[in-house]
């Protein structure tokens, strides 16, 4: 009966890209790992290989709209994707963040998630700088090939 009433589809805005990304095809939208109240995908426009993002479904502003089991989920994927990127492209650190409100630098401000970008020692180079251009040397087609099945692999 929740199939029909469609209850158990999570809460979404449908003019936000994460909650178009939640709802979307897998393949599609490059989500990584679902869990029950939060997913894992791919930043669409990434800092580095492997940048990933954990959101909520819950179409809500800031970490203190979120229940505690939705909290704890979105830890425990946020930690998962830890251990994938370490598998996958052995970095050497990790910017882990949450930018709550357009001030903060949030570009997408109405929907709370959390940003892991891998990092390595001397990974910043001149194409930032001067052409204001990033270089990465993988489609997010080809990360995702990669991540799918570690994340798979870790299911708990």
């Amino acid at each position: 009966m929740a199939y029909l009433t469609g209850a158990d589809k999570p809460p979404c805005d449908s003019s936000c890209v994460l909650c178009n990304k939640i709802t979307a095809s897998d393949d599609k939208e490059h989500v990584l790992a679902r869990g029950q109240f939060c997913c894992v995908t791919l930043n669409r426009y990434p800092y580095n290989n492997g940048h990933l993002m954990v959101l909520p479904y819950a179409h809500v502003a800031s970490l203190e709209n979120l229940d505690p089991p939705t909290l704890t989920e979105l830890m425990l994927l946020t930690n998962r994707g830890l251990a994938v990127l370490r598998m996958a492209y052995r970095p050497d650190g990790f910017n882990i963040g949450v930018n709550l409100g357009r001030a903060a630098g949030a570009g997408i401000a109405d929907h709370v998630h959390i940003h892991i970008v891998p990092r390595w020692n001397a990974d910043t180079n001149f194409m930032s700088i001067i052409s204001e251009t990033r270089v990465i040397p993988e489609t997010l087609d080809q990360t995702y090939a990669r991540l799918r099945p570690l994340f798979d692999k870790l299911k708990e």
